[in-house]
């Protein structure tokens, strides 16, 4: 049975390792974070009034913003 909230649940050392090498400019740590938070980013879309494909690519846009302008 599928549960609507089906996300990978991801240790809190794992997210913090992978935020820091995605303010290091990890590629892959960088997609990684954004694949964790995919159903989330899908989700969110459908309600920004542009098109789907548009409103996803904004989304991730302003994720990588915050990730690299946060100060800890």
């Amino acid at each position: 049975m599928e549960t609507k909230d089906d996300q990978r649940i991801v240790p809190d050392d794992e997210f913090l390792n992978l935020l820091y090498k995605a303010r290091q400019n990890d590629v892959e740590s960088t997609l990684k974070l954004i694949e964790l938070y995919k159903g989330d980013i899908l989700r969110v879309s459908k309600f920004i009034h542009t098109s789907e494909e548009d409103a996803v690519s904004d989304i991730i846009l302003e994720f990588l913003e915050l990730i690299k302008t946060h100060k800890e």
